[in-house]
């Protein structure tokens, strides 16, 4: 059976491509299938960034396979270690992912996206949360992370309407980093992996540990835990050789070497 998942490697890039016609929908083993490729992009030392797309250009995810869990009725679906999708609930991860959402991202879809570190879309891509209008709500992550990447009255308004958002709007309200036209999207992804793989390594990871443990804090309680010694990842990058590397390269007028340590 084909897998329902791609991975493909470029340097230190890797790329995650959801491929199940028609509609990229969601069922366990595509979930499961996504938590192995994440998996294994955090286990390589090689690679930096993983771009997470979908074949097609209509559908990012249409999210949930409703069909197979029709089929599964009153049986509770295991969707592995990270959650439904993969990741929605795959905690600690240290490397960036970039969605490339290349159409409509629907529910588990947007959810999808949601998980991910950084996301750019098709001009013609939509974002909508249609949970409410079947009886559930978005809670494979979209009631917790949208009102804390949106304002609470946008959020609100499109959990509780399913409206949908369409990428020049999603942009405009720093959900997304930006809406490209659907031919230029893997180029824009790319760029922008690109771009972070050129950081430090131990910095990056750095940077979303203290993201994560601080995200609900106050600046000042933030500050007291970065300094505490329990952000490992923290500690670690300010003993690297990359963290005395940086200004060395800097003052010598050439570009730093990276050593991930």
């Amino acid at each position: 059976m084909t897998s329902p998942v791609r991975v493909e490697r470029q340097d230190s890039v890797v790329e995650i491509v959801l491929d199940r016609p028609p509609a990229n929908a969601i069922d366990v083993g595509v979930s499961r299938a996504i938590y192995e490729a994440v998996r294994a992009f955090e286990a390589d030392p090689v690679l930096r960034v993983a771009i997470l797309t979908a074949g097609g250009e209509r559908f990012f995810s249409a999210g949930w396979d409703l069909k197979a869990a029709a089929a599964h009725a009153g049986q509770p679906e295991d969707h592995g270690p990270g959650g439904f999708a993969g990741i929605t609930e795959y905690f600690g991860r240290s490397k960036p992912i970039i969605a490339a959402v290349n159409g409509m991202a629907v529910g588990g879809g947007f959810e999808l996206a949601l998980a991910c570190d950084l996301i750019v879309a098709a001009e013609h891509a939509e974002f909508f949360l249609p949970e409410v209008r079947i009886g559930i709500i978005p809670d494979a992550g979209g009631v917790l992370h949208l009102p804390r990447r949106l304002p609470r009255a946008v959020a609100t308004r499109l959990l509780l309407t399913g409206d949908r958002l369409p990428a020049a709007e999603a942009a405009r309200l720093g959900l997304i980093h930006e809406a490209v036209p659907a031919a230029k999207l893997g180029d824009a992804a790319r760029a922008l992996a690109a771009r972070v793989a050129a950081s430090a390594p131990l910095a990056v990871r750095a940077l979303k540990a203290v993201l994560e443990a601080t995200q609900t804090l106050s600046i000042e309680a933030g500050y007291a835990l970065m300094r505490s010694g329990k952000i490992a990842a923290y500690d670690a990058m300010l003993a690297s050789e990359d963290a005395r590397e940086g200004p060395r390269a800097f003052a010598e007028k050439r570009e730093p070497v990276w050593k991930g340590r």
